[in-house]
């Protein structure tokens, strides 16, 4: 079995992760959607983590194979807790390829076993990020066009 986590903070999940998790889904078996969180600054997003896990479990209610999954500690630790020898990461733009290009750098230096693979997201979704969609939220604007279909934010956001 194939499986592969696909890591981010997710802050919120946005239709421009679910684009790239509905194409990690055709090239493996299984994706973690994992969570990273850092205990030591809990409220540091503007989401919760169980409110981040609520938004995921309604966006991919429909998906099958995946399993959603937090972790405090470095992404290739839970590599090796899964047993899992792929990341996922989504591309919007050049600026995030040479970030995340250095990051696998640096995991496969650490943990030579992992391959991460770079995702490009559709074009109609190239923009939208959850920095953006935060600054939607916090200002009372819409934000139901850059999340994806399910989601309800009135019942999570109280």
């Amino acid at each position: 079995m194939r499986k592969a986590i696909f890591p981010g903070s997710f802050d919120p999940f946005t239709v421009g992760h679910y684009d790239v998790l509905e194409s990690a889904l055709k090239l493996f078996d299984k994706v973690y959607i994992a969570i990273g969180h850092n205990t030591s600054k809990e409220r540091s997003g503007y989401f919760t983590l169980p409110q981040r896990i609520e938004i995921i479990r309604e966006a991919t209610a429909g998906l099958k194979n995946i399993e959603i999954c937090t972790y405090p500690d470095l992404t290739i630790d839970l590599c090796k807790k899964l047993k899992v020898n792929y990341i996922v990461r989504g591309l919007r733009t050049t600026t995030d390829f040479e970030l995340e290009s250095v990051i696998a750098q640096a995991n496969k230096k650490m943990f030579p076993d992992v391959v991460s693979v770079f995702i490009p997201a559709s074009q109609e979704y190239s923009f939208i990020s959850s920095t953006v969609v935060r600054d939607v939220l916090i200002h009372g604007g819409d934000a139901s066009l850059f999340l994806p279909k399910g989601v309800d934010l009135s019942k999570i956001k109280e």
